[in-house]
């Protein structure tokens, strides 16, 4: 494994850690939503949930302009666009 990262430039390390933190984050919102629907005793999602969809799509985004792949591009494009929209509709019921 040490091997691997020294073949890598400075640039290449960066973006893996950009993907990484944004796969971290994006795995973690499920983590976040059982724990919540556990102590709530129903399942439920919190708007952290959200949060963390957002940075992590968008980590993981970042990531994929960097490696230039396109399947990984459009999936995180329309999942972010997904969230942003459910925070909108979350956000428009509290103002009412």
């Amino acid at each position: 494994m040490i091997n691997f990262f020294s073949n890598l430039s400075n640039t290449e390390i960066v973006f893996l850690i950009i993907g990484f933190t944004g796969q971290g984050l994006f795995a973690s919102r499920f983590i976040v939503q059982w724990i919540h629907s556990e102590r709530k005793g129903e399942s439920h999602i919190p708007i952290i949930f959200w949060y963390l969809s957002i940075f992590g799509g968008l980590g993981l985004l970042i990531y994929a302009i960097f490696r230039k792949d396109p399947v990984i591009i459009v999936g995180q494009l329309f999942g972010i666009f997904i969230y942003l929209r459910n925070l909108i509709l979350i956000y428009n019921k509290k103002l009412k």
